[in-house]
């Protein structure tokens, strides 16, 4: 099988030269593409150094439309799986393997690697850790089905989860409504353990006021995504699609 690490980065120049050591290191023979949203300091220059692929992005699109274009690459350019890690080395390379493994094997098509089940390492700050359990608390509420670590953004999916991706993808924030829209699609998803670490060079984007805001603007997509499912099961019948037709005699 065909693998991609797709690596987001956003002014990450003191992340990702060693980000990208630990992939190389593992000798994983996946590919890797750095997905530079436009950053203002060297980090595109630093990846290609050490012979990083890297698409440069000429605008800020944000952390939704940066790894929309990663998973365009690998759509087309037909690639089996795709693994997504952040830029700011909070995600531990050690754990890739362990994200593709249930893929391949066929348990699953996304797997999302959760710093919650095992609850060691390094689990957030308090403010970020209420917004995680706040989402866990609606997904489940909604659709029946519990994940522990909602906004991890470490996770890995199949070819059919990358062709639903490369179509579309949440601009801002997009982990737990693409967790919610890829349920309703009938995906299997599952979580596994994994540690993450605290980012050791540069700022996050997400400040505590826009923590608010996220919870806010994610809340409402992902209740217009359960109300669109909602809408196909009015309109459908025994699995088959039901047009109304208007009588304007």
């Amino acid at each position: 099988m065909r693998g991609l690490i797709i690596i987001p980065a956003f002014n990450e120049a003191e992340n990702i030269i060693a980000l990208l050591k630990k992939i190389n290191a593992l000798c994983l023979n996946l590919e890797i593409i750095v997905i530079n949203d436009a950053s203002e300091d060297n980090t595109a220059a630093l990846a290609r150094s050490i012979g990083a692929k890297v698409i440069d992005i000429p605008i800020n699109l944000g952390i939704g439309g940066a790894v929309q274009t990663g998973y365009l690459y690998a759509y087309y350019n037909d690639y089996d799986v795709a693994v997504q890690v952040d830029g700011d080395g909070q995600h531990d390379p050690l754990y890739i393997q362990n994200l593709i493994t249930p893929i391949i094997s066929g348990q699953a098509d996304m797997v999302v690697g959760s710093r919650f089940i095992e609850c060691t390492g390094f689990q957030s700050t308090s403010l970020r850790r209420f917004g995680i359990k706040y989402f866990e608390k609606l997904i489940f509420l909604l659709t029946k089905k519990r994940f522990s670590d909602p906004t991890s953004g470490f996770r890995a999916c199949n070819k059919q989860v990358i062709a639903n991706f490369a179509k579309y993808y949440p601009d801002d924030y997009p982990e737990p409504e693409t967790l919610v829209t890829i349920n309703r699609k009938g995906f299997r998803i599952i979580e596994i353990p994994v540690i993450m670490k605290e980012r050791e060079g540069g700022q996050s984007s997400i400040k505590s006021i826009k923590t608010v805001y996220y919870m806010l603007k994610v809340t409402l997509a992902i209740l217009m995504d359960v109300f669109k499912k909602n809408d196909e099961k009015r309109y459908s019948y025994h699995g088959t699609k039901v047009t109304a037709i208007s009588n304007n005699n």
